[in-house]
C-alpha cells in the first residue's frame, strides 16, 4: 500500500473507532436526563445536566496535561485507555449509584481530554495541506454516523413507551457498553505512517555516513519523557495566547455551547413536550437520527467531496451560522419555554405555534448540519495553522470547547429555553466574525510564505 493510502486507511479506522465509541456515549448523553427522571430508586439523586457539567469542566482543566500524556504513552494507547473509561461511564447506568455516577463523570472528563488530543494528533500526522479538508470531513462524517445508529436503536427500543422501566434501561446500557468497547479495540489497527522521503536523492550516498552519525548524536541528546511532557505543556500554554488561537477561541467556544444544546438539552425538550403525543420519549431517538443525518451530510459535502476549498472556509461557516439561526428561530416558535426544566410528566405549555413533530425534527437536522459546518472548518484551519504543534493545538481547542460546554450544561439546569437560544445567537454571530478574521489571517500568511519561497 502506498504511503498516502496507508494514511487514508488510518483516518478511516480512526473514524470507525470513534463511531462505535460515540454511538454509545452520545446516545447515553442524549437520553441520560430522561432516564434519570424515570429511576425507581430513592437512593439515586443525580442530574444528567450536572454530570455533563462535571465532565466538561474536568475535560477543560485536563486539557492542560493531555498533550503531556499523549507525548509520553503515544496517541494509540492514549485513545485505548481513554475509551475504557468512557465504557465504564456507560456501564455505570446498568446499576447506578449517585457516588459512582459523579465519580465516573470526573474520570470521563480526564479521559476525554486525552482522547481528543490524541485524535487531533493522529489526524494531523496523517494529513497534508492538500488532504486536511478531506480527512477532516471523512473523520467527521464517520464520527457522526454514531448519532444515526445509536438513536435509531433508542427509537426502536422505546417506541410507544411513556415510562422507561429498569429493564429497558439495563438492556440499552449493556448494549451501549459492548459497542463502546468494540471502538476501543479498533484503535490498535492504526499504523504509524511512513516517514517523509528525503528531499534529494542525488546526495543520498554522500550523506549516508553523515546521516548515520547525526542520528546517533540525536539519539544521545533526545530529551527524557519528563522533559517532553513539560515541553508539550508549555507549548499548549503559549499557543493559547497566539493571535490565531485567540480569534478562533470564540467560534470554538460557540461549538461547545451548541454541543450542549443539541446533544443534551434539545432531546430533553422534545421528550418533555406532551403535546407531541404519547410517543414523545421515542422522538428523542428520532431527533438524534435527524441530527446525525445533518452531521453526516455536512461532513460529506464540505470534507469528503472537498469542493469548497477553492472558496476558502468562510462560506461554509457562514452557511452553518445561517442554518443554526433558522433552527433557533423555529425552536423558539415550536417548543415551550419551560421544556428544559420540565418534570418527567412533561409540560402542557405551548409556544407560539401549534407544536409540530415535523418542525422539531427539521430543527434537529439543521442543528446537525450547522454543527458540521463549524467543526469541519475548525478542524481544517487548526491542522493548517498549527501543523507542527498539533497535539498542543487540539488540546487548546478542546479546552475552550469543553469549558463552554460545561458552562452551558450548568446554566441548562436553571435557564428557560428562550434565554438559552439568545445566548447561542449572540455567541454564534460573534464566533463567526472572529473565524472570518482568523481565516483571512491564515490565507495572508500562506500567500506570504508562497511568495517568499519563489
Amino acid at each position: 500500500m502506498s504511503p498516502e493510502g496507508k494514511k487514508l486507511l488510518n483516518i478511516i479506522i480512526l473514524g470507525f473507532g470513534f463511531m462505535f465509541m460515540f454511538t454509545a456515549f452520545q446516545t447515553c448523553g442524549n437520553i441520560e436526563q430522561t432516564v434519570i427522571k424515570s429511576f425507581n430508586s430513592s437512593e439515586f439523586h443525580g442530574s444528567g445536566y450536572t454530570s455533563m457539567a462535571i465532565i466538561y469542566g474536568v475535560f477543560s482543566a485536563s486539557n492542560l496535561i493531555a498533550p503531556s500524556v499523549v507525548t509520553v504513552i503515544g496517541p494509540q494507547l492514549s485513545m485505548f485507555f481513554s475509551g475504557l473509561l468512557y465504557s465504564g461511564y456507560i456501564a455505570m447506568f446498568i446499576y447506578p449509584y449517585t457516588w459512582s455516577f459523579y465519580t465516573a463523570s470526573v474520570l470521563v472528563g480526564i479521559a476525554a481530554a486525552v482522547l481528543w488530543t490524541a485524535q487531533g494528533n493522529v489526524l494531523a500526522i496523517n494529513s497534508t495541506d492538500s488532504t486536511s479538508g478531506r480527512n477532516s470531513g471523512i473523520f467527521w462524517a464517520l464520527l457522526q454516523f454514531s448519532l444515526f445508529f445509536g438513536n435509531l436503536y433508542i427509537y426502536c427500543a422505546w417506541h410507544g413507551h411513556v415510562h422507561i422501566t429498569d429493564k429497558d434501561r439495563r438492556t440499552v446500557f449493556i448494549s451501549l457498553t459492548v459497542i463502546s468497547l468494540v471502538g476501543c479495540f479498533l484503535f490498535f489497527l492504526i499504523r504509524k505512517p511512513d516517514p517523509e522521503p528525503c528531499p534529494s536523492e542525488e546526495s543520498e550516498s554522500e550523506q549516508q555516513a553523515e546521516s548515520t552519525e547525526s542520528c546517533s548524536v540525536a539519539a544521545s541528546l533526545r530529551p527524557s519523557l519528563c522533559s517532553q511532557a513539560l515541553d508539550a505543556f508549555f507549548k499548549a500554554c503559549k499557543m493559547f495566547v497566539t493571535k490565531e488561537m485567540l480569534l478562533l477561541s470564540v467560534s470554538i467556544g460557540y461549538t461547545g455551547l451548541e454541543l450542549t444544546f443539541y446533544s443534551g438539552v434539545y432531546g430533553t425538550c422534545i421528550g418533555a413536550m406532551t403535546r407531541f403525543g404519547h410517543d414523545a420519549k421515542s422522538l428523542i431517538g428520532l431527533s438524534g437520527i435527524c441530527i446525525g443525518i445533518g452531521e453526516i451530510l455536512g461532513g460529506g459535502m464540505f470534507g469528503m467531496l472537498n469542493k469548497w476549498n477553492r472558496f476558502g472556509r468562510n462560506p461554509v461557516v457562514l452557511l452553518g451560522l445561517i442554518t443554526h439561526f433558522v433552527a433557533f428561530y423555529l425552536i423558539f416558535l415550536n417548543i415551550a419555554s419551560d421544556a428544559p426544566l420540565a418534570p418527567e410528566a412533561g409540560t402542557e405549555l405551548q409556544a407560539y405555534i401549534t407544536p409540530s413533530v415535523g418542525v422539531a425534527l427539521l430543527c434537529s437536522f439543521l442543528l446537525g448540519l450547522g454543527d458540521s459546518c463549524f467543526n469541519t472548518q475548525l478542524l481544517s484551519i487548526i491542522i493548517f495553522v498549527f501543523r507542527n504543534n498539533s497535539a498542543p493545538a487540539f488540546a487548546v481547542f478542546k479546552f475552550i470547547q469543553s469549558i463552554m460546554a460545561a458552562l452551558a450544561f450548568f446554566y441548562s439546569n436553571y435557564l428557560l429555553l428562550h434565554w438559552q437560544l439568545l445566548i447561542l445567537v449572540l455567541v454564534g454571530f460573534l464566533g463567526s466574525v472572529t473565524f472570518f478574521m482568523a481565516e483571512w489571517m491564515a490565507e495572508s500568511n500562506r500567500r506570504e510564505s508562497d511568495y517568499d519561497s519563489i
